[in-house]
């Protein structure tokens, strides 16, 4: 069930939704935030089927989202609600320094990252730094993003060459759901065709593109810009 808002939404403060599956750590947040004179907390809620539309309705400039619905959920949620509210700015909130947790949150569009063992300072300075178009994480995860940027760097002038990829308009279309985390299963369901079709054509970009999984398909078409 989905908490009640907190407080009343303030044209001059930082409005921020909470999601997470303990409501200890909803209220906690919700007591440390709401004390911040800049700060306003508009809702707080465990992961639901109804929660994209109760953050839709809020409208938050701010979400803090904890890392179990985020491992449990549908992992398109926050790229779905970043194209609802294109405003919207997603700080996860991690036990522990995840690099592929971390890497995964920031391929969806998440700009921060605190672990849930940060001062009440320090996640209202997220707050703030994200609202303010910073990106905030712990320095011990700099290093795991340069590191896959630089990974991807160097695979970019092999596939330039293959003309942006040369995926079909239908290769294009599974990119984009394989980037939501629909399973071949999902896809063929979706698209009303056998199981099996679907397989045949992922294999076939993988060759197409030379890599050997789906994601890094996908990674590589948004680096591209050939899917959102």
């Amino acid at each position: 069930m989905s908490s009640a808002p907190v407080s009343s939404a303030s044209a001059d403060k930082i409005c921020v939704y909470l999601l997470a599956e303990n409501r200890l750590l909803r209220e906690a947040l919700a007591r440390i935030l709401s004390k911040k004179p800049d700060i306003c907390v508009t809702g707080s809620s465990p992961f639901s089927l109804g929660v994209f539309d109760e953050i839709v309705a809020v409208s938050p400039d701010v979400l803090l989202f904890d890392c179990m619905p985020f491992t449990s959920c549908d992992p398109g949620l926050i790229s779905e609600l970043r194209k609802s509210l294109p405003h919207i700015r997603v700080v996860m909130i991690g036990m522990e320094g995840d690099r592929d947790l971390f890497l995964r949150a920031v391929r969806e569009g998440a700009v921060g990252y605190v672990l849930k063992d940060a001062s009440a300072v320090e996640v209202a300075m997220a707050v703030r730094a994200v609202f303010e178009g910073e990106a905030v994480c712990p320095p011990s995860l700099c290093m795991g993003l340069f590191d896959y940027v630089s990974q991807q760097s160097r695979v970019l002038p092999t596939f330039r060459a293959k003309q942006q990829l040369g995926l079909t308009r239908r290769e294009q279309q599974l990119v984009e759901m394989i980037g939501r985390g629909l399973t071949n299963k999902e896809i063929a369901q979706q698209l009303n065709v056998a199981e099996q079709t679907i397989k045949n054509h992922v294999h076939r970009m993988l060759r197409k593109v030379g890599v050997s999984d789906r994601l890094a398909v996908v990674d590589l078409c948004r680096t591209q810009g050939l899917v959102a």
